[in-house]
């Protein structure tokens, strides 16, 4: 660049300077605006935590154990203590979320983690305890994944339960978010992620699941002539990548205190 020049680009460099804007300030996702918590009706057998729309979000068929298991990213075997109902009695929460945007998945959880401390009254402590866990980890022939299209959208991780299978479509998912799900809705154990896979990816898994999967027997489970594999062979099958029973210390919670909520 010539000498003479140099001097005017840095005067423009100044200006776009003085008039470029910093990137807005995400908002603070605190807690729901409002909250409705009711019984879970007889009749429904569907269990799911979701959002609808950008403003409200959903969860159905849980009991207190499998929300604090949400909120708090653990599968049922690292949470104990609590009354007989907490594991049994099951609630459905329709709750609106402030702002003006749709809060992420970790926000969603935040706001949870506030509604069970207010509504349900719930304490706990950190145990360090030593458990069975699995190790997610690639497969002898290496991994089958596509790396996502659209990486900016928020990631999508929904089990959907049909009578021969179970369906998870990812979209825009990491491993280590992977890992996290199937900990906390699928399995009995910790999952920990052990691939060294650092992208989001899109891919689709189908199985058929066992009794010890999503807390409670499904249809599929005692079928005898099952239309997929189970959990351990689809994900080599189908995403060149396995589980690896092991043991492991876990950052267990123990619940000292909880309260059936109000409705509103």
């Amino acid at each position: 660049m010539p000498e003479a020049l140099k001097p005017v680009v840095a005067a423009l460099i100044a200006v776009v300077g003085m008039f470029a804007q910093a990137p807005a300030a995400r908002p603070a996702f605190d807690a729901f605006e409002v909250a409705a918590i009711k019984p879970t009706p007889y009749d429904q057998t569907s269990r799911f935590i979701r959002m609808v729309g950008a403003h409200q979000f959903n969860a159905r068929g849980h009991t207190l154990k499998s929300l604090v298991g949400a909120a708090y990213n653990l599968p049922p075997q690292a949470i104990s203590g609590g009354a007989a109902w907490a594991d049994s009695e099951r609630y459905d929460i329709v709750a609106k979320t402030p702002n003006e945007i749709r809060p992420n998945l970790d926000e969603q959880m935040s706001m949870l983690r506030e509604l069970l401390a207010e509504r349900f009254k719930l304490t706990f402590h950190r145990e360090q305890k030593e458990l069975s866990v699995y190790a997610l980890t690639i497969a002898k022939n290496g991994p089958k994944l596509k790396e996502s299209v659209a990486p900016d959208d928020p990631p999508a991780l929904i089990n959907i339960v049909f009578p021969d299978r179970i369906s998870l479509p990812a979209r825009n998912a990491t491993m280590a978010q992977f890992a996290s799900m199937i900990q906390r809705a699928v399995l009995d154990r910790p999952v920990v992620d052990k691939t060294g896979l650092s992208a989001k990816y899109d891919f689709s898994l189908e199985w058929t699941p066992d009794d010890t999967q999503f807390g409670e027997p499904l249809p599929a489970a005692t079928q005898e002539n099952p239309s997929k594999p189970d959990l351990f062979a689809a994900l080599q099958q189908q995403l060149g990548l396995k589980l690896e029973a092991t043991k492991g210390m876990v950052a267990v919670l123990v619940i000292d205190r909880v309260e059936r909520p109000s409705e509103n």
